[in-house]
């Protein structure tokens, strides 16, 4: 099972976290720190996982990541999670977010946080796996879209008497 989804840049600084178990705010960000520690001090020609840190249970759990410029992109899993599809999925992750903002960068996540998390929840819901196919996630983001436009011009528009 996926533990949570993390996304900081080269400082440290998170950009996106998704936990699926409960941890308290002041653990989320001791775990972060944590993360950030572990990943960010390893050489680019090393392996991309690792055993998970004390916070997020130890031998028990594994951190797998891919350094994408200034991203890291870190799933917190469970021992039963294959390392090599994880790094797939973070893969496909990133590829429909390149999609989808057209060449993705730290400031999408920024400004685009709400379609960024709704990706994500078309990839990953409850910490399972739900979709790998780029263009069905993309498809459910632009049925979503204009959902909601349609729903903002049913509310933006006067009503006549």
């Amino acid at each position: 099972m996926i533990r949570c989804i993390l996304v900081f840049n080269n400082h440290g600084k998170p950009r996106l976290t998704k936990f699926f178990e409960y941890f308290t705010e002041e653990m989320q960000q001791q775990i972060i720190k944590e993360c950030f520690q572990l990943v960010s001090k390893r050489a680019d020609t090393v392996c991309n996982f690792l055993d998970g840190g004390t916070l997020m249970g130890g031998a028990d759990s594994k951190l797998i990541y891919r350094h994408y410029a200034t991203l890291y992109f870190v799933f917190c899993v469970d021992s039963s999670e294959s390392e090599l599809g994880i790094l797939d999925l973070i893969q496909v992750f990133v590829e429909t977010l390149d999609r989808r903002f057209e060449n993705v960068c730290e400031l999408d996540l920024i400004f685009h946080v709400d379609k960024v998390h709704h990706i994500l929840n078309e990839v990953v819901m409850g910490g399972m796996v739900l979709d790998t196919n780029i263009t069905d996630i993309l498809t459910h983001v632009d049925a979503q879209t204009r959902l909601e436009k349609q729903e903002s011009a049913l509310f933006s528009s006067p009503t006549k008497i």
